[in-house]
């Protein structure tokens, strides 16, 4: 592609100067939207692994970075709406800012709250105020897709919609699938940004290299040596975190995502550390054999279990990575050990799948200070503390004087009273309590299970007890509540501060997006709006679903994605196969799938065989999703605009990001209520608001005829590419 010389400023003319021919299997409209959307998917994924890896808040707001890269994405669409506006991309130059930024600054934040309680922030060097850091990723990050996303617009409109879509979502799947690879292996991000620029570099040559290409590609050689120089030494990349080695003395610590994490301490460094002993001073005389410990990280509990004659230990660690160190680098070398039979999952997942009966079982500091999912507040441990997860527990001690036996520096008393509160609920027994002197955050132990309810209400034979905090225990988590860190159902004041950053950056930037590329309002789609809206939610809530019932490990996590985007290539394949005339019945399809998930709960696909549970939750999970789909692919086989349509649906997702967020107050299985009410809006602002919609949905006639294909691949032909090195999604 060449720039229309007259057209351009000089500068401008002199970059847009071709210097390589156009390679022409490269150079095809499908090829190009394909290389773009995984390249875009790609760089999405990075942007939200790596910067909370660098910026300690932003770990416990993830969900803010995929809402920003969904805004980005619209906002560039509508800006490569008129390539003569803004004919060539800053992507390269603006991730190279973002790159020297959060790899050289110092963005930590401390929140203040008594509400919420975010391990990790209190040990980590809090700096810059408020949300002034919040604020400055989430601006980055949307400029930064907003960059990319410049000609994916136009590739969308280049040939029939339908079409473009399955293009897009199997380009968005090559995208998930690579980084899913990459992430398994521990590969660092310079490899994740090389992999990025070599995608972008084969679109140049199919658009046709010109100074400016070379340009970005500099550019992009420099991020990548950038982010070669930032990475400290001894560290290394998990699926969930950047771990970072350092000694002090001769102990050998492990941060993660910058906060301190654990130690690898010997038997006779951990012995001097309360909560490690204090079951075995509580029961002096009692030796527990058969033993479980979840969270066992690199091996210091285990050491301890071992040290006290445990004939066997299962330990469940969800970071391969993390227990990896544990076998190559703890002093005691307790992995070794032929007692300990390792297992690398979900410690929910484990207790599920798992038969045997144990003596003790621990929950050692299995706080994961991190989120597993990017569109939901699911922390990886987020299912192992619900009233749920303690009756499982319970049923996998013996029966006779098992124990189960939590500690940690929990931070407030109030977080103290609601973990004793859930047990005392899931066990229906006693409970026991210690409060850890010397500390300034709130460490305890705390003990339940048959062993305590033998000694019918008298103190245990070691160490003594002390009393609960006093007041009323706050509200238990769930699992259709999993929030045991909120103290209350409620949204708390600085997640509300967040969203209205986040929502007022939005409008700013899509106005001035929609302004800066000649688009009016009734070029926006409600319709599709509201379909992302809605689909966002339902994507959660699936997400959300597929944790509890399979474990919350990436995996799952990276399964659910591709399954979803699965879903939607079926939809498009049942869309384009079996036109209908009257989507009314998908519609009533759809709800009828969504009542049923409603009154159907996750719990009620806890079954066995795991086959099975496979099976039906495939089937009850995802019936909404595919039903979904299809009334998406149904309107966007019509739609005369499919890059406004495609714009509005991500600005749609942007603000379902920040519904989710009800489920801090109702819970998840709630949401359905709300995505039900969202697609009837849907199917009225479809068939009854005509005005601003280009499809009647009621008719098999549509109301404006879809622009030639082949017309519109001339025309994009003859314009210039907004950027060579990059195609977007």
């Amino acid at each position: 592609m060449q720039a229309n010389p007259a057209s351009e400023a000089p500068p401008v003319r002199w970059l847009m100067k071709p210097v390589l021919p156009v390679v022409a299997p490269l150079s095809g409209a499908a090829c190009r939207l394909f290389l773009t959307s995984a390249v875009v998917l790609f760089v999405e994924l990075i942007l939200i692994r790596w910067i909370p890896a660098n910026v300690t808040f932003i770990g416990f707001f993830r969900n803010f970075l995929l809402m920003a890269s969904f805004m980005g994405i619209g906002a560039g669409i509508l800006l490569g709406r008129d390539v003569r506006r803004l004919p060539i991309s800053p992507f390269a130059f603006v991730l190279l800012a973002v790159t020297a930024l959060v790899g050289n600054a110092t963005l930590e934040v401390e929140i203040e709250t008594q509400g919420e309680i975010f391990f990790g922030l209190s040990e980590s060097q809090g700096g810059d105020p408020g949300f002034v850091v919040l604020a400055m990723i989430v601006l980055l990050t949307s400029m930064v897709m907003a960059a990319l996303a410049l000609p994916l617009g136009r590739l969308l409109t280049s040939m029939p919609p339908l079409k473009a879509y399955a293009i897009d979502i199997v380009g968005s799947m090559t995208g998930i699938a690579a980084f899913s690879v990459l992430s398994a292996v521990g590969t660092p991000p310079a490899l994740w940004f090389a992999v990025a620029a070599s995608v972008l570099g084969l679109l140049a040559l199919g658009a046709g290299v010109t100074r400016w290409s070379l340009v970005s590609g500099a550019m992009l050689v420099a991020v990548v040596i950038l982010s070669v120089i930032q990475q400290p030494p001894a560290t290394s990349w998990s699926p969930y975190y950047r771990i970072s080695e350092h000694r002090t003395g001769p102990v050998l610590s492990l941060n993660v995502n910058g906060i301190p994490h654990q130690s690898l301490l010997s038997v006779d460094a951990a012995q001097k550390i309360d909560f490690y002993e204090q079951v075995y001073r509580w029961f002096p005389d009692r030796t527990f054999d058969r033993v479980l410990i979840v969270g066992a990280g690199s091996g210091t509990d285990v050491a301890v279990a071992l040290s006290h004659g445990a004939t066997r230990v299962d330990t469940v660690e969800i970071d391969p990575n993390l227990q990896d160190i544990g076998i190559r680098k703890h002093p005691d070398r307790p992995y070794d050990d032929a007692r300990v039979h390792r297992t690398v999952d979900d410690g929910r997942a484990f207790l599920r799948r798992s038969s045997e009966r144990y003596d003790l079982i621990v929950f050692a500091l299995p706080d994961s200070l991190t989120l597993v999912s990017t569109s939901a507040n699911l922390r990886l441990e987020s299912f192992l503390f619900t009233a749920e997860a303690f009756t499982s527990v319970r049923a996998h001690l013996d029966d006779e004087d098992g124990l189960f036996v939590l500690y940690n520096y929990y931070r407030e008393p109030w977080l103290v009273a609601k973990i004793d509160r859930m047990l005392r609920d899931s066990f229906g027994g006693d409970v026991l309590l210690r409060v850890h002197s010397g500390s300034n955050a709130s460490a305890a132990t705390l003990a339940a299970g048959p062993g305590i309810d033998s000694l019918a209400g008298a103190p245990p034979p070691g160490d003594r007890v002390d009393a609960l905090p006093v007041g009323a225990a706050p509200r238990a988590a769930t699992d259709d509540w999993p929030f045991l860190y909120l103290h209350e159902a409620g949204l708390p004041g600085h997640y509300l501060v967040a969203l209205a950053l986040i929502v007022g950056w939005g409008v700013l930037l899509v106005g001035w997006a929609a302004k800066r590329s000649g688009t009016t309002v009734r070029g926006f789609s409600p319709h599709f709006f509201v379909l992302g809206v809605a689909f966002l939610l339902l994507e959660t809530r699936s997400i959300v679903t597929f944790s509890l019932l399979f474990g919350s490990t990436w995996l799952v996590n990276a399964l659910v994605f591709f399954a979803v985007l699965a879903s939607v290539l079926l939809a498009i394949l049942v869309a384009s196969r079996f036109p209908m005339r009257r989507p009314r019945t998908l519609y009533a399809a759809l709800l009828v799938s969504i009542l049923i998930a409603f009154v159907m709960p996750p719990s009620a696909l806890l079954l066995e065989p795991i086959w099975l549970r496979y099976v039906l939750a495939g089937v009850f999970a995802f019936a909404p999703v595919f039903f979904a789909n299809l009334v998406f692919s149904y309107s966007f086989r019509d739609t005369r605009t499919a890059d406004m349509a495609f714009a509005s649906n991500l600005l749609g997702a942007t603000v379902g990001g920040a519904v989710e967020y009800m489920a801090l107050i109702t819970g998840y299985q709630a949401l359905l209520v709300i995505v039900a009410m969202l697609y009837i809006a849907a199917y009225v602002l479809a068939t009854h608001v005509r005005l601003l919609a280009d499809v009647d949905l009621e008719s098999d006639a549509v109301v404006r005829p879809s622009p030639n294909p082949t017309a519109v691949t001339d025309r994009l032909q003859e314009q210039p590419n907004p950027d060579p090195m990059l195609s977007s999604r």
